[in-house]
Formats: C-alpha cells, structure tokens, sequence
C-alpha cells in the first residue's frame, strides 16, 4: 500500500516567513501555501487577504497547517474552528526566523509532534513539543491503535489510562499476540512497565495499570486499556435465509462466551453457496471486514476436526466453518473447534475461530546476517532480534564473539564452528518444541556462501517457522573502506560475486576466466588458497595493471588491507601469508573518481524535481 500523502497548508505573514514558507512547500509534495506579503501567484501559491475568512473556509480541509510567524497569530487565528483531537488538523508554528518550530494541536492523533520534529530537521531549527509522553520518551496510548493497526473497544478509558501512564504508575503489559507492534513494545518498554505473556500471570496488587495486546475480553480489578490486533478468524456455515439480527447477535453472545474481543475479528468465512447470504454480508458490513467464500475444493482442502456426513451429503464438504476458519487464518488449528448454535427462530448456524498465523505466539526461527565484522555494521533488525532471543547459534570462526553481548540474561549462545549440523539441530529441536526465539547468526549475509540451504532443508522437513535477515556483506565493507563505488557509468555497471574452484567445485559455466570477460567489478571470496591459478583466469581478459584490493577481515578491529594491481595479486597473497577470511576485489571502479550520473544533473527530471528550461534528452546533441 502506499503511503499517504499529507494534505499541507503553509501560511506566512512577513517576507522572512515567506522565504521559510517557500523552502517548507519544496519538501512537503502536496503542499498548498497562503501568505499576506505580495508573491507571484501559482495555483499553489496563492495571496490571502484575510486569515479569519482562510480558515473559515479551509481548516477542516487540510491534514496539516504549517503557519510562520508569531505563536500568537496562530492560536487566534484556529481558535475558533478547533473542533475535536480526534479530528482536527496538526498545527505547527514556526517563528519567521526559522528558529524554534512548536506543536500547536494534535499532536499525536494528527502528527504534529512528528511535524514538528521533521520541520526542525529540515530547518535545523529546535524544536518544542510539550506532551509529556514525548518528553519522556514513553509510548501515546491514543495513537497506539492506529499505529499498528489495532482497535479498542468504544468506550476504553483513554483518559485515565493515559494519565496513570504519563505518571509512571506501575504498569502490566501483557502481550498475548506476537506481530511488529507489540515488537516495539517490547523493545522500548518503560522501566515502570513489566511485560507478561497472559493475563493470569499478573499480580493486579503490584500494579495500578494493565495495557493488553491480544484477542481476549479482559476483566481486571484495576485500570485497564486494551489492543485488539485483527487477528481472528471467523469460519461460519448457516441455515439458509437465516435472520441477520440473530445471526449477529448469536455470534455476539458466542464469542462472549469465549472470551474473544470481536474488535479482533478481521474476517468472516464460508462456502460459496453463502455468497449471497445477507446475514453474513450484513454483519461483515456492520464490523467493517471482508467476507471470503471457498468453494468445495477449496474447503476439502482441510481436514477438519469435525466432520460430518450430513453436510457432506448437502454440500459435498465436510465441513464449512472449521475449513473456512483454517482457509483464511493459514494455520491447521483452531481456538473454538466447530459450534452450533440454534436462534429465537429455531434457524441454526456453526461457527469456528482460528487466530492467524501471523499473530500466534510460537517459536520461530531467524537466520540472522551478523555484518562484514564490525558489531555496529549490524543491522537494526538484527540487533532486536538478538536481544530478545533464548538462543543463539554463532559460527564463532566468523562471526566477532563481542555480538552475542548483546543476549539477554539467560539466554543459551554457543559457538557452533565445532558442532556437527546434526548437533546444531539437536539444540534447535529442543529449544522450537518449548516455543523459544531462536537465532542463527551467519557472518555477512546469509544469502552469500552462508551455508543455510541445507539448514533450511531440514527446517522445511520438520515444519519449523523460520526467516531470514539481511546483513552486510564483506563486498559492501570493501567498497566502504576502499571509498569505491563499485559501479560507475561508463565504467562498471556489474558487480560478480565469486570464488574460485579449489577443494570444492564450482560450475563449469561459472569458471573465472568466463566471467572476466565482463570486465566487470568482480569480488572473489575464499580462494586466497589459489589466489595464483586465480590471478592467470583473471588475467585472461583484465589488464595486468587493472586496480585490486586484498582485504583481510574487513571491519574487523584487526583488518588489513592492500591494493595494488592486478599484477601484484599472487605476491601480496603470498608476503602476507594470507590463507583464509580474505577478499579480493578487481576492476576499473576500485578507488576510481570519474564520470558523474545523471541522477542529480539538473538536466534530468524526475517525479521530485522537474526539469530545468533548455532540457534535452540524454544521448541527443546539447
């Protein structure tokens, strides 16, 4: 999905504001701006006379208003047509000397404190936000929901909630769903807030203050706000023409019974016979969610925990709402296994429910690239995932032990440069059938000679949940260490990620002297072993003064590197009795400084910049 685009007013009173105004429109794309002072009208750009009669007519019509000029002003003038936090527009005051920019309304509901901090940015002005949850760097409880794609119930007690947490009371946070918000949550927790994992869990006597991320109705003995992520799913079968108020209101009391917020219910299910059914497309028009039909094939798909001959014998499945519940969730079990429920007017339906898999806690497994070397080349994601493991697998021959500092007490790491696959596995099964975070930390990227195929191999014969993070290759750390870039036009425009052929072999289509045809910019890993037979294939078709380096440990506190030319390559290798974790880079672009792109020329348009007076396409006659 794309990201929205704000609706931005920008208003001015004095030339020096006018020239900020100006600079404001340049960087926020859909920007319209209004000013007193006389300016050379666009249809972007227009001269207002009077403010009161501008915001009369177009306050409610903007996301954000950027006004520049004294505070004052600006609380005058939106004084009258503030309306409501929920729905007024961020309003943000700049002084005319571009000085301090200030949150006015809707800070956090409307993104004014991030106005605020992006403007302060791009002026490098200060900026001044006076909510308390950002002065103390703690969560907004009102904009939660719609960060992260969760609802509340409509009569959640914001107000008291948020104002036990500004004050720092202490606070359970219990997190009964795994997904990117409760994530963040957990790794920017408050160090008045202790995270559980369910409700029952929680000693309500040490707390004045119960947040909840989940699917379940909750009732405490103290204040409490809860989440609800979409995260149920809704398998359903009924008698025909059944009546829409007691369908609705059936599954109303049923999920009650259960225990499950219908806030979290994020699709309702059937068979492709209730396509039409107008109690199911009503109650998915009242909650706002989609409704999905499968047709028999589809549904047999599944095998059902309940299945029953007599819906076999009308519809030629065994089941519809347990299938259908399976269907949308993408997971083989259900919370609520198939339940009949018959209405006022004796008509009956079925329900099942099934918490998606992408919200279920449960073990998963993150094949981690750990970076070329250097602890803080880690990535962010790969940092948090770290931390918040109960093991951790490294290959410590590659990977700099000073990264698994970051595990969490009692976490298990151990070094698997001595382990067998077999015993590596061992400890994984263990830890996936507790339902543990587990992490494989690979040096570089795992997608480059990072020996996972045959990991995930077994991990995709056991059925375990696993994925992969990214990570800085050592090619990446070369080219920022030689301050190269490795492709540059009319120079190299391809980058070939090798090795030679020793022990092991490589394909016969894949042999370096092939490749060196390319003249490319070519990075050849674990071959400092054959680094003479290599530098001949090279030699074939790259000149012999063409620009190498020789990196050792690259972003390593004990790296080394050498550059010279391709004619050097056997000699550097062997003065240094180089024999393992050395890269070689050759090419024309190594440490070159030549030939701009046409990127930033200003005779280049593109959607952010638009073309200059005189532009010619690029390969005609200027």
């Amino acid at each position: 999905m794309a990201e929205r685009v704000l609706k931005v007013a920008i208003i001015s009173f004095t030339d020096q504001g006018l020239e900020i105004a100006k600079t404001l429109q340049n960087e926020f794309y859909r920007s319209k701006l209004f000013t007193t002072r006389i300016v050379e009208e666009t249809k972007d750009r227009k001269k207002i006379d009077s403010v009161d009669e501008l915001m009369k007519l177009s306050f409610q019509k903007y996301d954000a208003w950027f006004f520049v000029g004294a505070l004052g002003i600006c609380v005058r003038s939106i004084a009258t047509y503030i309306e409501d936090k929920k729905t007024d527009p961020a309003v943000i005051n700049i002084d005319d000397q571009g000085q301090f920019v200030q949150s006015v309304l809707s800070g956090h509901i409307g993104k004014a404190n991030n106005l605020t901090n992006q403007i302060s940015r791009i002026l490098q002005a200060q900026a001044v936000i006076s909510t308390s949850s950002d002065l103390q760097n703690i969560w907004s409880l009102d904009t939660l929901a719609e960060q992260y794609n969760w609802k509340t119930k409509k009569d959640a007690n914001f107000n008291e909630a948020i104002s036990l947490f500004v004050n720092r009371k202490p606070t359970a946070l219990v997190l009964k769903v795994a997904d990117k918000g409760t994530e963040i949550l957990e790794k920017t927790v408050p160090d008045f807030v202790t995270i559980y994992y369910k409700v029952e869990d929680v000693d309500t006597s040490k707390y004045e203050l119960l947040l909840y991320v989940g699917y379940e109705n909750i009732e405490v003995n103290i204040v409490s706000l809860a989440f609800y992520a979409p995260c149920i799913a809704l398998g359903s079968g009924c008698a025909k023409a059944i009546e829409p108020p007691l369908l609705e209101m059936g599954l109303q009391e049923e999920l009650i019974k259960q225990g499950i917020a219908i806030e979290s219910v994020y699709a309702i299910g059937s068979a492709d016979i209730k396509a039409n059914e107008q109690a199911y497309l009503d109650f998915a028009l009242k909650y706002e969610i989609p409704f999905i039909t499968y047709n028999g094939e589809e549904l047999n798909t599944v095998e059902v925990a309940n299945p029953s001959e007599i819906v076999k014998a009308k519809v030629g499945v065994y089941g519809v709402s347990e299938a259908s519940a399976v269907l949308i969730s993408g997971i083989q079990e259900w919370l609520v296994e198939k339940t009949k429920v018959i209405t006022l007017s004796g008509k009956k339906f079925t329900y099942a429910l099934s918490i998606s898999s992408g919200y279920k806690r449960k073990a998963i497994i993150a094949i981690v690239g750990a970076g070329s070397g250097d602890p803080e080349l880690l990535t962010l994601k790969g940092q948090t995932i770290l931390e918040k493991a109960d093991c951790i697998l490294y290959a410590g021959s590659l990977v700099p032990e000073a990264l698994t500092h970051m595990a969490k007490e009692g976490a298990l790491v151990r070094n698997s440069a001595s382990m067998t696959l077999e015993e590596q596995m061992s400890i994984i099964d263990t830890y996936y059938a507790q339902g543990k975070s587990i992490v494989r930390l690979h040096s570089g990227d795992p997608s480059i000679y990072g020996a996972i195929q045959e990991q995930m191999t077994i991990f995709d014969a056991k059925g375990y949940d696993y994925y992969i993070v990214p990570g800085i290759s050592s090619f990446q750390a070369a080219a920022a260490y030689l301050k190269s870039e490795f492709t540059i036009p009319e120079v190299a425009q391809t980058i070939i990620l090798t090795r030679g052929e020793g022990n092991t072999p490589t394909p016969k289509h894949e042999n370096i002297a092939d490749m060196a045809k390319l003249r490319a910019t070519m990075c050849i890993f674990l071959s400092a072993g054959i680094a003479k037979k290599t530098q001949a294939e090279l030699l074939e078709h790259y000149p012999e003064d063409t620009p190498l380096a020789v990196l050792y440990r690259v972003s390593w506190e004990d790296e080394q590197v050498w550059t010279g030319t391709l004619k050097e390559l056997t000699s550097i290798i062997k003065e240094n009795k180089l024999t393992r974790t050395v890269l070689i880079v050759v090419g024309e672009a190594v440490g070159a400084r030549k030939n701009r792109s046409w990127l930033y020329d200003d005779k280049w348009q593109h959607i952010f910049r638009k073309k200059s007076k005189g532009f010619k396409p690029l390969g005609k006659k200027q």
